[in-house]
């Protein structure tokens, strides 16, 4: 019988803390339980295997990003749109460096982690729609989307950048690069 309180939800909420404290690394089922004031077998009824415990939590951070950036984006279009993802995108991963670090990037999650990935998606692929986008381009302007704020908001979060210029001019200017190129057309 699982222990009173303890849920899925509970360990992934558990697991999530100890790679806030610890960075991804510190992510074990011994770590988790202590986390939970469990021993580590009591996470068996909950989760498989770690495996299976960092496929939860990178569901849980899919999640997170999707209601994030749906929130930010939601009643703006086209420029303003995609400068309120993009801001709430590097926000979420400067604020939670160690949580997005310890997310799969792996295509080869299970469907439940697909059913994330694919909102997430969709929030994006909802924004660029406003500029006409639709199939292959739809895909490249998200895949530019995404490389951009991923390497900007991970360079930053790691202290990556060290030259004396402004970081939020720099990062308006990518917002300003990547509008401009989604807004012409395409060859």
């Amino acid at each position: 019988m699982p222990r009173a309180g303890l849920s899925p939800d509970a360990v992934v909420d558990a697991a999530i803390a100890v790679v806030d404290a610890g960075g991804p690394g510190a992510l074990t089922l011994a770590a988790v339980a202590g986390r939970a004031g469990v021993a580590t077998p009591s996470l068996y009824k909950h989760v498989r295997n770690l495996a299976e415990l960092r496929q939860l939590v990178t569901e849980r951070i899919l999640e997170e990003l999707a209601d994030r950036l749906g929130n930010a984006a939601m009643g703006r279009s086209r420029d303003d749109a995609v400068a309120a993802l993009m801001r709430a995108y590097r926000g979420y991963v400067v604020e939670h460096p160690s949580r997005y670090a310890s997310m799969e990037q792996s295509a080869e999650r299970r469907p439940a982690g697909d059913a994330a990935g694919e909102r997430l998606l969709g929030v994006i692929y909802a924004v660029l729609r406003g500029y006409g986008l639709d199939g292959p381009e739809l895909v490249h302007a998200a895949r530019c989307l995404r490389s951009a704020v991923h390497g900007f908001a991970i360079l930053e979060a790691s202290g990556g950048f060290g030259l004396p210029a402004d970081l939020e001019a720099s990062y308006e200017r990518l917002i300003t690069v990547l509008t401009s190129g989604f807004s012409q057309p395409r060859v």
